[in-house]
């Protein structure tokens, strides 16, 4: 690699079953979304997988499906923290023939050992026919 290459960050291994907290193996829910096979069909599974993606660290996915206006340079996946839940709470529209929608949830996480949680009000929007992750609200 030359200099002015950047190192391609390392993807934590594959979980059996998804982080999204549906019921089923990682490779048939959201991992598929992150191979790019499929795209999310609604806002709420663009922040199941978008969730999936922060756990396994896929910052390719993270950053493909964030809107270009608010998406970050890159994304710093801190070693000590560990994502082990979702909870959605609610949301609005985002559906399959719906052009924005929000999403309410609950993220639970380990960070050196102690729980935490972070509950954010995504919003996202339909670009270029894709749904992507626009901005949120971080509560506590």
């Amino acid at each position: 690699m030359s200099p002015r290459t950047p190192r391609p960050r390392p993807v934590r291994a594959t979980p059996a079953t998804c982080p999204c907290g549906l019921s089923s193996a990682y490779d048939d829910c959201c991992g598929r979304l992150h191979r790019g096979e499929t795209k999310a069909s609604t806002a709420e599974q663009l922040m199941r997988s978008r969730f999936s993606a922060f756990a396994v660290h896929d910052e390719a996915y993270l950053l493909r499906t964030w809107h270009p206006t608010t998406r970050p340079p890159g994304v710093d996946f801190d070693p000590a923290l560990c994502w082990t839940r979702l909870e959605i709470l609610g949301g609005t529209e985002g559906g399959p023939f719906s052009t924005s929608g929000t999403v309410e949830f609950r993220a639970h996480y380990t960070e050196r050992g102690r729980p935490g949680e972070l509950r954010e009000n995504s919003r996202f929007v339909r670009h270029d026919y894709t749904w992507v992750y626009l901005d949120g609200d971080v509560s506590k």
